[in-house]
């Protein structure tokens, strides 16, 4: 499976830099790779590496190795995982110390930090058992404080301490007012931990531990070497933080610059708000690429608080910029080459304008009508991410499909459930109340939800996406539902994905041969189902162009990002503007998915309602055009094309 990694256009030029300009903003050093894949590659490497060095140095002797759980490290566990069964390295002298478990917590238990560690990595390897120490989440209360300064005494002083990191800047359950003095100990978890760690047990907080045993930060700050990961948009923030920021009891990752050897390891979309991604040209010499040059336009506007087309020759040398003046010749042909570039993204026909010079346009204008393929990795996806441009392909007489990759079944809340079975009874088509009820009853925390159960939900969901796309013209046999295998787990923990779903995606891709395709690329959605979604259907095409299916050079793929994040005007090549109507009627389609409204099971970290966040992200960009000094709209949904 090919990995989706955002396409490169212009940037710092690092051949021959010397690394402490490179790292010259860095507090923490840190290393962006353009996945977390490559990333974890390169750190399995350290890993094995650290591992043999301490074998010739201590024939014999136990390498300590701190690891985490959770979402981050798994894809180091996978390399790692490989890694010995290549025969590349071996675990029999290494001893795995875990830094924190839910509390109370069995190691049997679905949830179980001590269950995950081993099903993603203690298992595939030759570690001995008597060499692994994770918390143990089944200690009596009246123990549990003695039990944790043994555990923190035996985990001082690591060799090497592997971490992931939260949102808000934690390390394990340490949050936000943890001291730099702290040691092993039983935490209480806050309200928020508790709703994020709620997506590993189905959505219900109510049954999600209240407390947690964490290693401390003195404990972790004890390690000899200290290696820090973030992958995604949602870390962006704290990463910035962590490695540029000031150091504070509000972000304990921070503490970490106190650190004698301590590296971060990011994304390309997490090490996004660094200064030498946001504006490279203050570190050294550029690539002024187009839309580079847009990108450092856009970032001086917002520095002097001017339209592009106001910017003067002392705003570009007062913001080091004298560079892309030497390469354009001078600041009014910056302007103007920008203003233009940043103007031609700007289309009402996001399908091509029929008949239209489209010389400047974003789109062709042949063939018209297009077929256009709009896939959405949940069954809300398109109406919420890109519904106004969805509307005006329908409206303006394209050939539209639509897409449902995934099911969207655990997304809905059992009360919803019940309220369609009540309304089936209703309307006389039978009471199964009683049925339905006792299949609610039977679910247990953690485990997957009956199939019974779920296959309700999906119809459910079905016919939410139905509806929406009723609203505005769209016929049923345009409208697929896909139902890719890798989601049917039952829980929040996917399936690998699979030739088998690419194939579905594949026969449809072909049986449609589109002139458009419009696809997901939000790397924020905080449960990962839009990235494998997105790396599917990219697998797919990629596929059925070493096939030789013939429509596939014709054929332009669109990027959407949804309700999480959104493209910065750098990198877009399609805006498409909506009117006051248009949003209300996007707005009206949105509301068709009932079951997504005030109770949706996994909202993420924004209290906002899907609506309100489609709404109030499509307005700041057009806002954003405006204070450029493009037209102003009322809202503008924007595309990037992968090219």
């Amino acid at each position: 499976m090919r990995h989706f990694t955002l396409p490169e256009d212009g940037g710092l030029i690092t051949q021959n830099l010397p690394e402490d300009i490179l790292h010259g903003y860095d507090k923490i050093y840190t290393d962006v790779y353009s996945d977390s894949t490559e990333g974890s590659r390169k750190l399995a490497d350290i890993v094995v590496e650290a591992i043999k060095n301490h074998e010739k140095e201590n024939p014999g002797g136990l390498f300590r190795l701190g690891l985490t759980t959770g979402a981050t490290p798994a894809s180091l566990y996978k390399v790692l995982s490989r890694y010995y069964s290549e025969g590349k390295i071996s675990f029999k002298n290494v001893a795995v110390f875990s830094i924190d478990e839910y509390y109370p917590s069995s190691a049997t238990d679905m949830q179980s930090r001590n269950r995950n560690l081993h099903l993603e990595l203690l298992n595939n390897i030759d570690i001995l058992p008597e060499n692994i120490h994770i918390p143990n989440g089944t200690v009596s209360h009246d123990e549990v404080a003695a039990y944790c300064a043994r555990f923190d005494a035996s985990a001082r002083g690591l060799d090497l301490l592997i971490m992931g990191i939260g949102e808000q800047g934690q390390v394990g359950f340490n949050e936000a007012g943890s001291s730099e003095q702290s040691r092993t100990r039983t935490v209480l978890l806050s309200y928020p931990s508790r709703k994020r760690q709620a997506r590993y047990f189905n959505g219900d907080i109510s049954v999600t531990p209240k407390e947690a045993i964490t290693m401390g930060i003195s404990t972790m700050m004890s390690a000899k070497k200290v290696i820090l990961m973030a992958w995604g948009e949602t870390k962006a923030e704290a990463v910035a933080r962590i490695v540029e920021g000031e150091i504070g009891a509000d972000c304990p990752a921070s503490y970490f610059q106190h650190h004698h050897n301590v590296r971060m390891f990011v994304d390309e979309v997490s090490g996004s708000l660094l200064t030498r991604v946001v504006a490279p040209w203050l570190i050294g010499p550029c690539e002024w690429t187009p839309k580079f040059r847009r990108k450092a336009v856009i970032w001086l506007c917002q520095q002097v608080h001017k339209p592009i087309l106001k910017l003067t020759h002392a705003d570009y040398l007062q913001h080091s910029l004298e560079e892309l003046l030497d390469v354009m010749g001078g600041f009014n042909q910056v302007n103007i080459q920008v203003f233009n570039d940043l103007q031609h993204t700007i289309t009402g026909w996001p399908g091509g304008k029929p008949n239209a010079d489209d010389s400047t346009r974003p789109v062709a204008s042949k063939p018209f009508p297009k077929k256009v393929l709009i896939l959405s990795p949940h069954p809300d996806d398109d109406v919420i991410s890109m519904g106004g441009t969805f509307i005006r392909l329908v409206h303006q007489g394209h050939d539209v499909h639509v897409a449902y990759q995934t099911s969207g079944n655990v997304a809905v809340h059992d009360s919803v459930v019940m309220q369609h079975m009540d309304a089936a009874y209703q309307l006389g088509f039978g009471d199964r109340t009683a049925e339905v009820k006792a299949l609610i009853d039977s679910k247990i925390p953690g485990e997957p939800e009956p199939r019974k159960l779920l296959d309700i939900k999906a119809a459910i969901r079905r016919s939410e996406a139905r509806g929406a796309d009723h609203s505005f013209g769209m016929e049923n046999d345009h409208i697929h539902f896909l139902n890719l295998p890798f989601y049917e787990s039952g829980g929040i923990r996917k399936l690998p994905c699979s030739q088998v779903d690419v194939d579905i995606i594949k026969d449809l891709m072909d049986s449609i041969k589109p002139d458009q395709i419009y696809m997901a690329g939000d790397l924020a959605d905080p449960h990962g189902t839009h990235r494998v979604c997105t790396e599917a259907a990219l697998e797919a095409f990629e596929q059925l162009k070493e096939e030789g299916a013939s429509w596939i050079p014709d054929c332009h793929i669109w990027l959407y990002r949804g309700a999480w994040m959104e493209w910065e005007l750098a990198r877009v090549d399609m805006a498409v503007p909506l009117s006051p109507d248009e949003l209300i009627e996007k707005r009206h389609a949105i509301y068709r998915h009932l079951s997504q409204k005030d109770i949706v099971p996994f909202p993420g970290e924004d209290p906002r309602e899907f609506w309100q966040r489609a709404e109030d992200r499509t307005q700041a960009t057009a806002q954003h055009y405006d204070e450029l000094g493009m037209a102003e709209y009322q809202a503008i949904e924007v595309f990037l094309r992968l090219r």
